[in-house]
């Protein structure tokens, strides 16, 4: 399984280091069953990139979180049977963003790219949470996953 990680926001998080997001992204693709010769790309941006990249493929203003591209629409497998082996895609951060989103919830930066980490990743699986049951599907999975990280570091 391949993740590369390459943090081009210019921001130094407390706590958290590109081996650190490789790890979680090993731990999700992982538990979801992803085949192991999956490729995963994870890129943190600063605001003016990501607001660029928000306009431009979702025609909305300003920096987001965290941007999920997908690439050859891969899905969970199941115990015993992987997925198929391909490019999952890409994962854009904003960590000034999360930043923001973390002091409001009361909780640390790194902890909060760490959950759009996971979070990029389910879309990435074909996971969404537009329908209330699709939200409640994939933010309970979501928070499964972080914190069984979290629990084995």
């Amino acid at each position: 399984m391949t993740i590369e990680v390459n943090n081009e926001s210019g921001m130094t998080v407390e706590g958290l280091d590109e081996a650190e997001l490789a790890a979680l992204g090993r731990f999700v693709l992982d538990e979801m069953h992803v085949h192991p010769q999956a490729d995963l790309s994870i890129l943190l941006v600063d605001p003016d990139v990501m607001t660029d990249l928000h306009i431009k493929w979702m025609d909305e203003p300003g920096p987001t979180d965290v941007l999920s591209f997908p690439m050859d629409e891969l899905r969970p497998g199941r115990d015993g049977q992987p997925s198929e082996p391909g490019t999952l895609g890409d994962i854009v951060l904003c960590p000034e963003v999360a930043a923001k989103q973390a002091s409001v919830a009361g909780h640390s930066t790194a902890e909060e790219i760490l959950l759009l980490t996971t979070h990029g990743i389910l879309h990435l699986l074909g996971f969404d949470h537009a329908e209330p049951d699709e939200e409640r599907e994939m933010f309970t999975l979501q928070r499964r996953l972080l914190l069984t990280f979290l629990a084995s570091r």
